[in-house]
């Protein structure tokens, strides 16, 4: 006698031209989903590693730039940011980025007064600190250092200029770590930006409230955002906020497009199967268990899906992080969570687009159906 889940199988496998496609779109959708989710996530810790550089409670950013890279902050302002009610102190830095090479498009750069190094979380492992009025010497994080090659006392050019390595730094996060800093005033004139800063890294005093800080921050200076958190990011980065949006709607998109199709096979399937639904409703199938074996047959359709569409995300994403203008930025993260974002959009498309197949081979009557020729 065959089992309920063999007939399941047998069913899903007699039309393997329509299985295929019908795998194949499903797959499409879970690759859409599962990639950009993949690409996000890593964006987003990214980003997050760049508010993380500074040893601080929270970064202050200019509202609403195309980048956060692009926020540009007033000298003026870090002393009333730095003034305000329950603040220890902030640091400014000025953040910039250089081709170094084809390992390094995106080459991280710090501008720095050597002053704040201490309070920046930076910590020099080898050599010293650049001076403040020197316009040639910079410091090496310890992972730039070993993917150059590069020791204390050589020389490494940025664009067009050659920098005498006089230290190598440490801040424990790898962000800051594959970058190079510079003396602020230095870089600030070698950037065009005299007198302004990329963020603010601000450290709370003993006691002070957090939410409290902020909300003054923001209110005494509306052209600036506090950002402590991923979730905040978008506030700053209108780029980032795009991304995300994307990401939710390619869900959404995927769903909806795989329903269709999966509702289009599944209809013509019950066409070519009215026959088998009257004899099954004849011989005491009740409607719930033909429910049951039409989603049981969707389902291993998604299932089929999500993992060949899994599949083609995991090299889609590889193809997208050797990129040039990605390398080194996108560090892809393959979370469970990604992952099961793919399984229930794959099972979304199916248990939608075989609904209404399945309630009308649900609802047939079994002389109807016999009749049919």
């Amino acid at each position: 006698m065959v089992s309920f889940v063999a007939l399941i199988v047998h069913n899903v496998g007699v039309k393997k031209v329509r299985l295929v496609l019908t795998t194949l779109a499903v797959a499409i959708g879970v690759l859409a989903v599962v990639a950009l989710g993949v690409v996000t996530h890593s964006l987003e810790n990214s980003a997050l590693a760049v508010l993380q550089t500074g040893k601080a409670d929270f970064t202050v950013a200019q509202r609403g730039v195309s980048d956060i890279i692009n926020s540009s902050i007033e000298a003026s302002q870090l002393p009333r940011v730095a003034q305000a009610p329950g603040v220890r102190q902030a640091v400014g830095v000025l953040i910039g980025t250089t081709k170094l090479d084809a390992n390094n498009p995106q080459f991280i750069e710090i501008g720095i007064d050597p002053a704040n190094l201490k309070q920046f979380g930076v910590t020099v492992v080898q050599g010293q600190a650049f001076a403040a009025d020197a316009s040639n010497e910079l410091m090496l994080g310890w992972r730039a250092a070993e993917n150059l090659g590069a020791h204390v006392g050589d020389g490494v050019k940025l664009d067009s200029t050659t920098y005498r390595v006089v230290g190598i730094f440490s801040t424990g996060q790898a962000f800051g770590d594959a970058g190079a800093m510079l003396p602020l005033r230095a870089f600030q004139t070698y950037q065009r930006q005299p007198n302004q800063y990329t963020l603010l890294f601000v450290q709370l005093a003993p006691g002070a409230d957090l939410a409290r800080v902020r909300a003054a921050i923001e209110r005494d200076n509306p052209q600036l955002v506090t950002i402590r958190a991923v979730s905040d990011f978008g506030r700053a980065d209108r780029s980032f906020s795009l991304i995300q949006a994307a990401d939710r709607g390619s869900t959404i998109l995927a769903i909806v497009i795989g329903a269709i199709v999966v509702m289009s096979a599944m209809s013509m399937s019950f066409v070519e199967r009215l026959r088998e639904f009257g004899v099954l409703s004849a011989i005491g199938w009740p409607r719930s268990r033909v429910l049951l074996m039409i989603f049981g047959e969707a389902l291993a359709v998604g299932l089929l899906g999500a993992a060949l569409g899994s599949l083609l995300s995991y090299l889609a994403v590889l193809v997208i992080q050797n990129l040039p203008s990605l390398t080194g930025i996108l560090e892809p993260e393959y979370t469970s969570a990604v992952f099961g974002r793919g399984l229930y959009t794959a099972a979304a498309m199916t248990i939608l687009g075989a609904l209404y197949p399945a309630l009308r081979a649900a609802a047939i009557a079994p002389l109807e159906a016999l009749r049919h020729e």
